[in-house]
């Protein structure tokens, strides 16, 4: 009895032994080893360290499945925009929006007030403020939900050029810490008319040199906040749901526009003209910063704030002039800007 019994433990354990093997052969499959081999130079790219083997192969899966969402969108070849692997490969969609797209757009009022360019006639046929000097690099805003500031102090920086001739990096983290009284709560979130108001209330907006960007809430100080580089006088919305109305706008200077950025297209764009796959929850502010037109294709370009290995180098160029009057992704909801 006891001889058979070793037997049936031997058999056993061989089992275990060649199902163990088994896997361990299919774990490294050629197309398995390719993504392990993909996600370790993925890694190595952009510096990402796990604390554990644990959330190693937690944040490999999720790789995983990003890549091959990826991949087969960009081998159906069917929209004019494509998908790339980014530094916000191994984040879920929720994570990511989560991190990043903190714009609170359900606090918004309607649009009020004048607008100043009303009755603006014959905008040129295209615009990049970039080559008018009137945009700075593409700034990052990191781990921190304030997509509001980013938004807003490249709205600051544009007019402040046109009004001075003189392209200055201001504060994002001034606003962060120091626009905390009302609706704006830093990396929680915020308005971009919100941060106007507070400009405007503080008499302008010290430097990013004097008061640089950490990418997480801190104590607002008062020494620096006081040291300003650049003002507003006042500032207005741009009629909502109006494309027409937003480009009369964009074509005389940067503009804070909000956006439903929360699609995993979103995530992933790498290039070309988005088409999308978003609705109108705007979730994420950015500048509108030109517009064009590419194959036949009419298009806004917006400067975001997930770094220049976002997008194409930091922008993207987002359908214009579609059916729906808010425009794609919400677009022309709840646009505004600066005066001088």
């Amino acid at each position: 009895m006891a001889a058979l019994n070793s037997k049936l433990i031997l058999l056993a354990s061989i089992f275990t032994l060649g199902a163990l093997a088994s896997l361990a052969m299919a774990r490294h499959t050629p197309q398995e080893a390719a993504t392990r081999l993909r996600h370790e130079q993925w890694m190595a790219r952009y510096g990402r360290v796990y604390t554990s083997p644990n959330e190693k192969e937690t944040r490999y899966q999720i790789f995983k499945d990003n890549v091959a969402l990826i991949d087969s969108f960009n081998a159906e070849g069917a929209k004019p925009y494509r998908l790339g692997v980014n530094q916000f490969a191994d984040l879920t969609n929720e994570e990511f929006r989560t991190a990043r797209n903190r714009f609170k757009g359900h606090m918004c009022s309607p649009q009020k007030g004048t607008f100043k360019y009303e009755n603006v006639t014959g905008v040129p046929s295209a615009m990049d403020w970039r080559t008018k000097g009137a945009v700075t690099p593409v700034k990052d805003q990191g781990q921190c939900g304030c997509c509001w500031a980013f938004s807003a102090v490249a709205a600051v920086e544009g007019i402040n050029q046109l009004s001075t001739g003189k392209l200055v990096s201001l504060s994002e983290q001034e606003l962060v810490d120091c626009d905390t009284s009302g609706e704006d709560q830093g990396c929680n979130g915020g308005l971009m008319d919100d941060a106007f108001e507070f400009i405007i209330q503080n008499k302008g907006l010290t430097t990013e040199s004097n008061y640089p960007y950490t990418a997480a809430d801190g104590s607002c100080s008062a020494g620096k906040e006081g040291n300003h580089a650049a003002d507003i006088k006042g500032y207005e919305d741009v009629p909502a749901n109006s494309e027409s109305a937003l480009l009369k706008a964009v074509a005389n200077q940067p503009i804070s526009v909000a956006i439903d950025a929360g699609d995993s297209s979103f995530q992933f764009y790498k290039s070309g003209v988005f088409t999308g796959e978003c609705g109108t929850e705007l979730d994420h502010g950015v500048t509108a910063v030109g517009y064009g037109e590419s194959g036949g294709m009419k298009y806004w370009l917006v400067k975001n704030s997930w770094g220049a290995q976002w997008g194409e180098e930091g922008y993207i160029r987002m359908q214009r002039d579609v059916s729906a009057e808010e425009g794609l992704c919400g677009i022309a909801m709840q646009a505004s800007y600066p005066t001088a």
